[in-house]
C-alpha cells in the first residue's frame, strides 16, 4: 500500500482504522473531484460519474472526527468507507445556473434577450464536482448574499451549512454575471448587484470559510 505525505503527514489510500476503510481526495477551484494523491490534475483525470458524485457530495460535511481534521478537513461518509476531503479553496464549487424547476442551463450571454415562459421560475446554481451540471444539487441563487473576496477576486454565494456554508462561484460562471455588479467611486469590490431588472444591495454577510 503506496503512502502519501501532505503537510507532513502520511496516509494510504484505503487503509483500516476501526474497521473503516480511510480514502481522501481533493477538490479544486472549479470544483473538480480527485483522488488527493493523483499527481496530474485535470480534466482528463477527475472523476466525471454523475452518480458517484451526486452520492459523494450529498454526504459531505465539515469533518469533526478527530481524524485528519486539520489536513482534510471535510469528509464524505460512505458505509463503512470514510473519505477525506481538502480543498483549494472550499468544497462547494457553483458551475451553472439553472432553472429550479427544469434544472435547464441558463444561457446568460442571450437571457435577457431570450423569452421564456420559465420566467418566473426561481433560479439555482448547480455544484457537483463535474463541468456538466449535476442537477440534483443545487441552492436557490440569492443575489444580495454574493460576496467578492478583495484578495483574489473571487465570488462568493452561500451553500448548505453541513459543507461549511460557503460556495465558489467557478470562474467562468462569475464571469457571466460580473456584468450585473456596480461599484461605488472609491469601492474595490461590488456594492450592488443587477438582476433582472432589479438592484440588489450586497449585503457581505458572508463570512468567509478558512477551512481549505
Amino acid at each position: 500500500m503506496l503512502k502519501w505525505l501532505v503537510r507532513n503527514l502520511s496516509y494510504a489510500q484505503g487503509q483500516l482504522h476501526h474497521r473503516t476503510r480511510e480514502y481522501f481526495y481533493f477538490i479544486d477551484h472549479h470544483g473538480q473531484l480527485f483522488l488527493d494523491d493523483t499527481k496530474v490534475k485535470n480534466f482528463v483525470t477527475c472523476f466525471k460519474d454523475l452518480k458517484f458524485l451526486d452520492f459523494f457530495f450529498k454526504r459531505v460535511r465539515v469533518n469533526d472526527t478527530e481524524r485528519y481534521e486539520e489536513e482534510f478537513p471535510y469528509i464524505s461518509p460512505c458505509g463503512r468507507e470514510l473519505n477525506f476531503i481538502r480543498c483549494e479553496d472550499v468544497p462547494v464549487v457553483y458551475s451553472h445556473l439553472i432553472y429550479s424547476t427544469t434544472k435547464e442551463v441558463i444561457n446568460l450571454s442571450n437571457f435577457k434577450s431570450e423569452p421564456r415562459p420559465q420566467k418566473e421560475s426561481p433560479y439555482a446554481l448547480s455544484y457537483g464536482g463535474t463541468a456538466a451540471p449535476v442537477t440534483t444539487l443545487s441552492v436557490s441563487f440569492d443575489p444580495p448574499s454574493l460576496i467578492m473576496n478583495p484578495q483574489n477576486g473571487r465570488v462568493y454565494h452561500p451553500a448548505p451549512s453541513q459543507m461549511g456554508g460557503v460556495g465558489l462561484i467557478k470562474s467562468s460562471l462569475a464571469m457571466q454575471l460580473s456584468s450585473g455588479f456596480e461599484y461605488t467611486d472609491s469601492s474595490t469590490i461590488p456594492t450592488h448587484f443587477h438582476w433582472l431588472g432589479d438592484q440588489y444591495k450586497l449585503s457581505y454577510n458572508l463570512k468567509l470559510n478558512k477551512r481549505k
